[in-house]
Formats: C-alpha cells, sequence, structure tokens
C-alpha cells in the first residue's frame, strides 16, 4: 500500500520550534523511523508554508494513493479550500495534530480541515502520525 504524509506551515521546523509543545524530534527523523515500522508499505512525503502548495498536491496524490495522513497546522483552522480539496480526493484522510488543539486557544478548537476528514488524531505527539497509518492500514 502507498500513503502519503502532508504537513503544513511551520512543521518544518518540528525539532526546533516551540519544543515544550511539539517535542524535539524532526519530523525526517521521525518519518525514517515510520518507514522502518512499516516496510512493507510506501510512504511518501511533503512539506509546505503554501496553502495553495498544499491543495495542488492533494490533487495530485489524492486519488493514487491508498491513504493520507495530514497536518495541516493553523490551515486547520482556516483553510476551506483545503477542506474542499480534502472532500474532493478519493483517497481516506486521516487528521493529525501534535498537540492537543482543545487544550489549546479558542480559536484551534474547530478544525474546517478535520470535519472532512475521516478520522482526527489530536494530542498524542508525534505517535499520532503512526497511529493514523495504522487507522488507514486496518480500515482500507
Amino acid at each position: 500500500m502507498k500513503f502519503a504524509i502532508v504537513n503544513g506551515p511551520n512543521l518544518n521546523l518540528l525539532g526546533k520550534r516551540e519544543p515544550g509543545v511539539y517535542g524535539n524530534q524532526s519530523f525526517e527523523s521521525y518519518l525514517n523511523n515510520l518507514r522502518k515500522t512499516y516496510p512493507g508499505h510506501k510512504i511518501i512525503y511533503f512539506q509546505s508554508n503554501v496553502e495553495g502548495e498544499l491543495i495542488n498536491y492533494l490533487h495530485e496524490v489524492g486519488f493514487d494513493v491508498d491513504g493520507i495522513v495530514i497536518n495541516p497546522g493553523g490551515y486547520s483552522h482556516t483553510s476551506v479550500s483545503i477542506a474542499d480539496a480534502i472532500a474532493a480526493i478519493d483517497a481516506p484522510v486521516v487528521e493529525v495534530h501534535i498537540s492537543n488543539i482543545y487544550a489549546r486557544e479558542n480559536y484551534r478548537h474547530q478544525s474546517l480541515t478535520g470535519a472532512k476528514a475521516k478520522a482526527v488524531i489530536s494530542g498524542a505527539g508525534m505517535h499520532g502520525y503512526k497511529l493514523a497509518l495504522q487507522h488507514l492500514i486496518e480500515s482500507t
């Protein structure tokens, strides 16, 4: 099976940005561990700080992969366009948030993109990506 992991704005700074909230491991390091955990599956990765690039990538892979794990970052709370892109593609999508969005500022409590996802995992740290992949593997 083939899965895409898509990370949105500021997630290129994982391991450096607010380690008390997001931890001190880079996503690239975590991704290597995920690939070792699921050697029978192909895991592709894309990160962008630009909303339109995220939408274009969802359109590009959303009809060819078996599932998508997305962390839209702050766009979760603001992007109708990313939510529409998730709704438009065939691949099931699981949204991941490293921090618990419900324990943060009020404006983070609503996820426009999560409303279009098959499932949302929030507050499990980087482990949320593994949980999302496992969910996709078991339900696809």
